[in-house]
């Protein structure tokens, strides 16, 4: 690998690891070092810096662990897709997002169907318990690449006019809107840390046990503020990172 090296400040109070970890984050930034290219190894930027190896690990490690590098036991380290990241301040939908990026977003049916509604959703849709609900599984992409796996339940009551309508590459929510006149005003989420099960990792293109993102939410539409979905979704936690704006 012919890449071009600038040398690490030895004398700076910045740490020598940052140093290097800044440099490779430059090299990736700058598209020098492409995805699912090989970087250098650590013997290499260890002899071109004219530093320990443990440093150029520690950098690689920081890195591995923020999601721009990963690693192939046996083979070297290697630069990742970067992670498509979502806000958390704003209720928008996954086409919309998708289209944000430059990316081209899809919906993948795997079922749909009308079925009587379990305790726990019952108790999210604020509806009787074996009340009749449609469950719309899919699996959303972005340029073909699958990203997610939706478990949506919404109340047949109120969305009775999308069953059997094609959603296949279709937005939900703007489907409830201009087909079942349903203006959606605010979601409560929850998010927590899971793993894939077989059929999961199967469906995302990962393997079993893999870490995904477990979210969980209600939306509710506007003038009578009660529920018409709740959904549960696995992200995949190698494509997919969520950020979240705080003021004081």
């Amino acid at each position: 690998m012919n890449k071009s090296y600038r040398a690490v400040d030895k004398t700076s109070i910045v740490p020598l690891y940052h140093q290097v970890k800044e440099y490779l984050k430059n090299q990736i930034g700058s598209n020098v070092y492409k995805v699912d290219e090989m970087i250098p190894s650590e013997r290499e930027l260890s002899e071109q810096f004219e530093i320990n190896r443990l440093t150029v690990r520690q950098a690689i490690n920081e890195l591995v662990q923020e999601g721009l590098l990963y690693r192939q036991r046996g083979v070297g380290t290697f630069v990742a897709m970067p992670k498509i990241e979502q806000p958390l301040t704003k209720l928008t939908n996954f086409s919309s997002d998708m289209h944000s990026r430059g990316l081209a977003p899809g919906a993948q049916v795997v079922s749909m169907e009308v079925i009587p509604a379990s305790k726990p959703i019952s108790m999210q849709l604020q509806i009787p318990e074996g009340e009749q609900v449609i469950e719309l599984v899919r699996v959303r992409t972005a340029n073909g690449e699958p990203l997610a796996l939706e478990r949506s339940y919404l109340v047949y009551e109120l969305a009775h006019g999308l069953y059997e309508m094609n959603m296949e590459n279709a937005s939900l929510y703007q489907m409830l809107e201009d087909i079942c006149g349903l203006k959606l005003v605010k979601a409560l989420q929850t998010i927590e840390v899971s793993t894939a099960r077989q059929d999961e990792a199967g469906i995302l293109d990962i393997g079993q046990h893999d870490p995904v993102m477990l979210i969980e939410r209600t939306t509710f539409t506007e003038g009578s503020n009660r529920p018409v979905e709740y959904v549960r979704s696995l992200y995949r936690g190698d494509r997919y990172k969520f950020s979240i704006e705080m003021k004081v």
